[in-house]
């Protein structure tokens, strides 16, 4: 059935949410739409893209930030800042991931909810990155001077950024487990930009990149709660989306080889001249866990990561604490990436603990595997996830 441009694939209610689930198809660009019809006030607006880096110059980063300063419809200068200020927004921002960019925005104003999404529209499509280079040098990098006999440096929004990002311990071992973890993949680039290889981007890469992934057939498009869904599908089509052709882009995300055994890495980061050596050591074990499609795996997984170091009474990290071989432990299940990475983390150590780390965590596993997890401790945590999803408390994210 066809629907203002759009041909309804699928239809399906899921009860958890109270939501009728509507999957559609753009029949002119075969952009991808999901509806999750349901009686909620706060309208929901989101477009992604897949982005997947081919270096660490940030351009997608990069992009995320100059496609809202400013657009055909829209020109000025910063619309985002002046929808931050004015708008009756419940949501509003942009996001860039390792492999997809996202910009949702949400209000329970009915005309305010039309008004944010024509901006955002707008903005990725109709940008006016391609009528001033300036937007890339503001956003991305640009040489600074501030007297003539001062060395020439680098400064930009992102860049700047990302330094503050890299000047992070932890922050700079998430990226290193990532990178190390899947060399083979796109996943070894860092998406927010490496503040050494930014000032590589070009304006014509910049340009170029915007062309090929800001396009519809590369798009997925969410709406949500209580609105005119015949309304947003005509305007979505007839002022957007229908300008454009079907357009074929092959960005398959290959999955990294396995290993034929362990791989170690040591990488240094930065402290203050005041500060001591001592106990200044992370040490990480990380496993790749399939595939981030596979919902009972990756359910588990993050469960599991909950139960053995979420808590201090949690077995694995409480076993790492009592040998004493340092001040802090935890752990992370990275996954927003095609293969998962759960870690298992410990701070404030030193390098000579190393094999004590891994044997700690063998044993304890072997023992876990081998008498179990105490049930109430398991049915605490199911119930401690099961109150985090039925609160629904969304997390903000900033640029």
């Amino acid at each position: 059935m066809e629907y203002n441009g759009f041909i309804l694939e699928r239809e399906e209610h899921i009860k958890d949410i109270n939501s009728l689930a509507k999957i559609f198809i753009h029949k002119k660009t075969k952009a991808k739409l999901l509806y999750l019809a349901n009686d909620d006030t706060n309208k929901v607006f989101s477009i992604g893209f897949k982005t997947p880096p081919k270096d660490s110059t940030g351009v997608m980063h990069i992009l995320e930030h100059s496609v809202l300063c400013g657009s055909k419809k829209f020109p000025s200068k910063e619309p985002f800042v002046e929808l931050a200020k004015g708008s009756l927004n419940t949501f509003l921002n942009a996001m860039t991931f390792p492999d997809k960019t996202l910009y949702p925005i949400a209000s329970q104003n009915h005309k305010d909810f039309f008004n944010l999404m024509e901006v955002y529209l707008d903005a990725v499509f109709y940008p006016n990155i391609y009528s001033k280079k300036e937007i890339l040098m503001q956003e991305g990098w640009h040489y600074d001077l501030e007297k003539k006999e001062d060395d020439l440096t680098y400064k930009g929004v992102v860049y700047n950024e990302m330094q503050g990002a890299f000047s992070s311990p932890e922050g700079i071992l998430a990226r290193k487990i990532q990178e190390t973890l899947l060399p083979d993949t796109i996943y070894a680039n860092e998406s927010g930009g490496d503040p050494k290889h930014i000032p590589d981007l070009t304006y014509e890469q910049f340009i170029e990149t915007h062309k090929k992934y800001y396009h519809p057939s590369n798009s997925y498009i969410f709406l949500y709660g209580d609105l005119d869904i015949d309304k947003a599908l005509s305007f979505i089509d007839s002022e957007y989306l229908s300008n454009y052709d079907e357009k074929h882009i092959e960005e398959e995300i290959k999955e990294q080889e396995k290993y034929d055994s362990m791989k170690e890495f040591t990488h240094s980061y930065s402290i203050s001249e005041e500060d001591d050596e001592k106990e200044k050591v992370f040490l990480s074990l990380n496993y790749v866990t399939g595939k981030t499609t596979d919902e009972e795996v990756y359910t588990d997984l993050s469960l599991l990561e909950f139960i053995l170091l979420g808590m201090n009474s949690s077995p694995l990290k409480k076993a790492l604490l009592d040998s004493e071989i340092c001040k802090d432990v935890f752990g992370s299940f990275d996954s927003g990436i095609l293969q998962p990475i759960f870690s298992i983390i410990i701070k404030g150590s030193e390098e000579k603990y190393k094999e004590q780390f891994k044997q700690v965590i063998e044993t304890t596993l072997k023992d876990l595997v081998k008498n179990g997890i105490d049930k109430k401790l398991i049915e605490g945590c199911i119930n401690a996830f099961e109150f985090r999803l039925r609160e629904a408390d969304t997390v903000t994210y900033s640029l």
